[in-house]
């Protein structure tokens, strides 16, 4: 089969308002909610893998004035949220919906529990009197596998995924696509951009700026992105392109992890990996010549490389997908904006991989932001290094031959290499939570 740059962008970039994984629990919570003839829930048993546990325990949810956590995401999602939204599933939340969600926390009518394998799998129990619902999502962050309703599968439910013919996910038979293509086939998909995509694109960039200039304006979270920005008017850093690009990304990253509620335009399944690939092209654009429309382009490639480096990652992995993964989208944009072939291209690729890769995934947080800035920072370093003529050699640590080579080494390094790595950071991450230090 063989999909367009529309495909790619439908599958791979959508809004989403909050961080997706606790979207995620939401939204597997609001879908088993909705099956149930009476919304008066009794309780919620909520069975989630790992790596999403990490990343959802500590992010402030949106529209909850400052709550966290994934039991907290569970029942704010049944009791309020709209599942057919998708990952903008906690829109219509508002303050008396958190008072309701409050006294049931209190009344402790939620159970998390996390279980094996790795990946990212969410299986939603919902009650309600005799009744029983449940969702199950799986691979990806809205794909809603399964429903059931007393036991009985819910076939054909509008909130279920779409499946290709043979049955199988859709995202599963574009990751399969996207790894066989060349890094001149994925550059020539930018060519098949019609308008509708350049508006979408453009409705992206719109959202994550607004972001920025909220993290910017409120110093939100560790206020990364302002106190960037006051140290560069101070004189103390040089406001060149890479500085530019870290105070963009991280004040958005500020907002967003923050729990400011204004979606993020994501890309990959995440809305940081969403910030990395398109906030560092805007900030680039103020100090070079560059189209409006050439900038549209370089998003939509910034995109395709992500999902590209994403479909040998993995969604979730024990290596900070933002820097290896939407970092590399970044810098793949940015070299194109530059004027850059495609031997710069995948040089700057390798580039960004043998400085990045072994940053690793410690769970979405405020810190997030740090390491938003440290990834746009590389992305225009990368850029710049490879198109004046700085190479990384087949020698140079898991950095390969070819872009495809090294996404197959960073792949194998997130897939098999750190998976004890992960289950170390989720034991150290639940020993702060559930042992809090006096």
């Amino acid at each position: 089969m063989t999909y367009t740059i529309k495909d790619v962008l439908r599958l791979e970039v959508a809004p989403a308002l909050g961080c997706t994984e606790p979207v995620a629990v939401a939204l597997g919570a609001a879908a088993a909610a909705a099956l149930l003839p009476g919304r008066e829930i009794d309780s919620i048993e909520v069975s989630l893998d790992p790596n999403v546990y990490k990343n959802g325990l500590s992010v402030s949810i949106p529209g909850s004035n400052g709550l966290s956590g994934l039991d907290t995401a569970a029942v704010i999602g049944a009791l309020a949220g709209n599942p057919s939204l998708g990952m903008e599933v906690l829109d219509p939340v508002d303050e008396d919906d958190i008072e309701r969600v409050k006294g049931f926390l209190k009344d402790r009518r939620v159970k998390l529990m996390v279980t094996e394998p790795l990946g990212l799998r969410i299986e939603t129990t919902v009650r309600s009197g005799s009744d029983e619902a449940r969702s199950l999502i799986s691979k990806l962050h809205d794909n809603i596998e399964s429903l059931w309703l007393n036991g009985k599968p819910q076939e054909n439910h509008p909130l279920l995924s779409a499946k290709s013919s043979d049955g199988s996910n859709c995202m599963a038979d574009l990751e399969d696509w996207l790894r066989g293509l060349s890094l001149d086939q994925l550059l020539a998909l930018v060519e098949g951009l019609d308008q509708d995509d350049l508006d979408f694109l453009r409705q992206g960039m719109t959202y994550n700026l607004r972001l920025a200039q909220y993290g910017l304006k409120h110093g939100s979270g560790l206020a990364v992105g302002r106190t960037l920005e006051s140290i560069a008017r101070q004189g103390l850093l040089k406001r060149d392109m890479a500085l530019a690009a870290r105070i963009l990304t991280s004040a958005a990253a500020d907002a967003r992890m923050a729990g400011i509620k204004l979606p993020a335009m994501s890309s990959a399944g995440s809305g940081n990996h969403g910030l990395t690939a398109i906030l560092p092209l805007c900030a680039v654009r103020d100090f070079i010549h560059c189209d409006e429309h050439t900038l549209l382009e370089a998003m939509a490639f910034s995109h395709v490389v992500t999902a590209y480096i994403k479909a040998y990652t993995g969604r979730l992995s024990a290596v900070c997908g933002c820097s290896v993964a939407a970092g590399a989208g970044a810098t793949a944009g940015v070299t194109y904006m530059l004027g850059g072939q495609t031997k710069h291209i995948a040089g700057a690729v390798k580039i960004l991989t043998g400085d990045l890769a072994g940053i690793i995934c410690d769970g979405a947080k405020n810190g997030c932001a740090i390491k938003l800035a440290t990834a746009a920072n590389s992305a225009v370093q990368a850029a710049l290094f490879s198109l004046h003529g700085l190479e990384v050699n087949l020698m140079q640590g898991i950095v390969g031959n070819t872009m495809r080579q090294t996404s197959e080494n960073l792949g194998a390094l997130s897939t098999q290499g750190m998976v004890e790595t992960d289950r170390t950071i989720l034991k150290i991450i639940m020993e702060k939570h559930f042992s809090p230090e006096e």
